[in-house]
């Protein structure tokens, strides 16, 4: 095995190892990928200013996220078909998360259930939400995250019709996979994936399956999921879903400052300004180009709402770039599920690992002791900003 030492050392790994539908659903955007590349290169074009001759010993990655200790300012995003990037992916992934110090959020399309997360860990994790068309679904969605203890609803807003993402539709990509003779071919190329896979809990959405009324079998499951998501989503809605929940809610989605004034006012606790990772709408803003705007319109409406961000971390470069433009944290998710993919539950323990020495070093060399004091003094901006 190779030497790793950045996370594009992990996602090479992962692209050997993993089957291609699904790395490529984990690796795409949608249409011309252009918003996707965009929250990669928008944070390479934030320059760090280099700071010498300051006392930056005992150093502190650490800080709080909608209230929770963080090791530091980052929690793993939810991610679809975590659990087919490695068998039983979204409880090692859990699992690494809660021993490296740092919130796990758990897709409503995820492989491994709530209930199968939450018996396999020791300390809440956050479950992220769809909302479908059938709202008595969401409810019990809500109420077996509640029944879970799970710390903070992550409510995804930017999904009310799904993004058409080339990649999906030229591998074939269904769930579990197909065996159609290329995936067969591709697959038998990927023993060690196949095995986890295989050996996993789940091959299906662990959420829905047992769970959906008149779904009887994968094919009737699959076409539920294509009708639920819901266009007609709206603030209303927002505001039923707080009721329900009650405890900590977050608001992921957010790119437009409009926007970012109508989710301050709905009481939520923080908000991630998001694309999607770049696989909904292709041409929007990238997130951290989007980041000023949102933080600008929430502090007028709402200065207690923490903002985050995702979108391009890749680093703890691109992690104390986020801080200093403002950001409270991020979520990073194609990361992790890089270093997953490649090695299972040590693949995540490194990506966070590798993220958090590149944030440490940076820190230092930017001559900032405490993440938590990163501003816009430590970085120098593209002029064309």
């Amino acid at each position: 095995m190779a030497v790793i030492t950045e996370i594009e050392d992990l996602r090479l790994q992962a692209k050997r190892r993993v089957a291609k539908a699904i790395f490529g659903y984990v690796d795409s955007g949608s249409y011309t990928q252009g918003t996707m590349r965009a929250n990669k290169s928008d944070l390479e074009a934030i320059h760090l200013r280099q700071r010498v001759a300051v006392n930056v010993d005992q150093r502190n990655t650490a800080t709080t996220l909608a209230g929770q200790d963080a090791s530091m300012p980052v929690a793993l995003a939810p991610v679809g078909l975590t659990g087919l990037n490695y068998g039983d992916g979204e409880i090692l992934a859990a699992q690494a998360a809660e021993e490296f110090g740092v919130p796990f959020t758990l897709t409503t399309m995820s492989i491994c259930s709530i209930e199968d997360v939450a018996a396999a860990t020791t300390k809440p994790f956050w479950f992220q939400l769809y909302v479908m068309r059938d709202r008595a679904f969401a409810a019990d969605l809500i109420a077996r995250a509640k029944a879970a203890k799970c710390s903070a609803l992550v409510l995804t807003l930017d999904l009310q019709i799904l993004g058409q993402r080339h990649a999906d539709l030229r591998n074939g990509l269904t769930v579990p996979p197909r065996p159609t003779l290329s995936n067969i071919a591709d697959m038998l190329s990927k023993p060690s994936w196949c095995a986890s896979v295989l050996l996993g809990k789940r091959k299906t959405f662990g959420n829905l399956d047992g769970h959906v009324k008149g779904a009887q079998g994968l094919s009737t499951l699959m076409a539920w999921v294509g009708q639920q998501f819901d266009p007609t989503l709206n603030w209303d809605d927002v505001e039923w879903i707080r009721k329900q929940w009650g405890g900590k809610l977050i608001l992921k989605g957010i790119l437009d400052p409009e926007d970012a004034k109508m989710a301050a006012r709905t009481g939520a606790d923080a908000l991630v300004v998001s694309n999607h990772g770049g696989r909904q709408l292709d041409g929007a803003m990238s997130s951290i180009r989007a980041l000023p705007g949102v933080l600008e319109a929430v502090q007028a409406e709402n200065p207690k709402m923490e903002v985050w961000m995702d979108g391009g971390i890749r680093s703890g470069q691109d992690i104390l770039k986020a801080c200093a433009m403002g950001a409270r944290g991020v979520m990073a998710g194609r990361s992790y599920i890089y270093g997953l993919g490649a090695m299972g539950k040590p693949g995540v323990s490194l990506a966070l690992e590798i993220m958090r020495k590149e944030l440490d070093v940076s820190m230092a060399l930017s001559g900032i002791r405490d993440i938590r004091d990163a501003n816009r003094s430590h970085i120098v901006l593209p002029k064309h900003w």
